[in-house]
């Protein structure tokens, strides 16, 4: 890509300084796909916080490098006889690090486990998710908000992105809150808050929350006003093995079947026989989520997926890393300052130049992958991200966006189709205490670009 000086638009330089914004806080380029004229370039070389517009650089390695019709397989095998529905061993459940394994996912394929033959099972049920290699993660560490859904850490046999929506139904008449958690989880004592008759105001501040591998414990009091509310949370005390096991055990025993044994975790066994596997659905199907809505987990589940497809399983972050490092080498595209630590963005190590973003774009759109990774990004307007920004503008459905906010930090990085008919790539990065006003700046330059491409 040639390098030429350009100015910053005089309309949209006023607008980062009405925004308290200084230009030497913001990396911008904006080119025409496949040539290397851009129209703006303002400090493309220099390195940035991404925010979420790194999920760009992650799937698209993924696409190119795993294919969009790739699938995760998790298998259900044995070890020991079944007669007469019984069986007489343990049942194995080997995770296989698919970002999108839900609850209905998991009960079609306990479905399939039952249907092989297998109603009762007299050994143990063992989770084996030596898939990835073992992970430290500390979910409040980002930003010491641990519960919250988009702070869950990957895992080998990830489930709902372990995620709870909890529900409270007040019932005035008995001065009580009913507490019900989906999914449905066995083995978890749950103690709803006290009722109260205040306000309803900001109800969450006035619950502490713990919820451990035994108890579900909602501390505080509910006010009745609120009537019916539903809190997703990320239950980070409770151990990824238990969060599998009481939902495996709840649809289990749901489904007609028995067990009454341990579940433990474990690795396959030599001898073992598969019995039912479930398949994911593809990864551009995955991608779309990760891209449309912003997707953390699912993101680092894809960066560990590189790495376990090129190393072997056991992988690490670190390897997944690699995997993409030596694949932009490969093609030919700088990576000057590239930092990546999950591959989510939401991240304060991880940064990238608006110039190596540009590149990655363009290499994107000329690539046989390309309607896969743009069909996946917000559309202007309409979908994901982007659904409630620029709506009655001229450009809303006529570009492609992603989205990156954390504190300090606000991005775009995707395509434009001008009102000229040619198409433009564009990135924005942001990095400045102010960098929460600059969400509106971010939309005059998009509006820019579709008015003046």
């Amino acid at each position: 890509m040639a390098v030429c000086a350009q100015e910053l638009p005089v309309e949209i330089a006023s607008e980062f300084q009405r925004a308290g914004i200084p230009e030497e806080a913001v990396g911008i380029v904006i080119q025409p796909i496949g040539l290397s004229e851009p129209k703006v370039l303002h400090n493309a070389g220099t390195v940035f916080h991404p925010a979420s517009t790194m999920k760009v650089l992650t799937t698209y390695a993924a696409l190119e490098l795993l294919g969009p019709s790739f699938t995760w397989q998790t298998g259900a095998y044995i070890t020991g006889e079944v007669r007469h529905g019984i069986l007489y061993g343990d049942l194995i459940i080997r995770g296989s690090g698919d970002p999108s394994f839900s609850q209905k996912d998991l009960w079609l394929f306990i479905r399939k486990i039952q249907d092989s033959g297998i109603r009762e099972i007299r050994g143990k049920v063992v989770l084996d998710r030596s898939v990835f290699g073992r992970i430290n993660f500390d979910a409040s560490v980002f930003d010491d908000a641990p519960l919250k859904p988009y702070n869950a850490g990957p895992d080998g046999l990830l489930l709902n992105e372990k995620r709870i929506d909890v529900y409270f139904a007040p019932h005035g008449d008995k001065d009580e809150v009913e507490v019900v958690l989906e999914p449905r989880m066995e083995g978890i004592t749950i103690v709803p808050p006290v009722a109260a008759s205040s306000a309803c105001g900001d109800w969450k501040n006035g619950i502490t929350v713990h919820f451990d591998d035994k108890i579900a414990y909602f501390e505080g009091e509910y006010p009745l006003a609120c009537g019916i509310r539903t809190w997703a949370i990320h239950p980070y005390q409770m151990s990824d093995r238990r969060y599998f096991e009481s939902v495996f055990v709840k649809l289990w025993r749901e489904s007609g079947g028995v067990f009454k044994g341990q579940v433990e975790e474990g690795l396959l066994p030599a001898d073992a026989v598969l019995k039912a596997e479930w398949t994911s659905q593809e990864l551009g199907l995955v991608v779309s989520a990760v891209n449309k809505y912003s997707n953390n987990v699912m993101a680092r589940q894809l960066l560990l997926t590189l790495g376990e497809k090129f190393y072997g399983t056991g992988a690490t972050i670190e390897q997944g890393i690699a995997v993409i490092g030596n694949w932009l080498t490969q093609k030919g595209i700088s990576a000057n300052g590239l930092v990546v630590e999950n591959g989510s963005g939401l991240s304060r190590e991880e940064r990238i130049s608006p110039l190596t973003m540009a590149e990655i774009l363009n290499a994107a759109f000329m690539s046989p992958v390309m309607p896969e990774l743009v069909s996946s990004l917000p559309i202007a307007g309409r979908d994901g991200t982007m659904s409630k920004r620029l709506r009655d503008d001229p450009i809303a459905g006529k570009a492609h966006i992603k989205t990156g906010a954390i504190n300090d930090v606000r991005a775009i990085a995707g395509y434009v189709l001008a009102k000229s008919g040619r198409r433009y790539l564009i990135v924005c990065m942001i990095n400045h205490p102010n960098a929460k006003a600059g969400r509106q700046v971010l939309n005059r330059l998009l509006s820019w670009a579709y008015e003046n491409g």
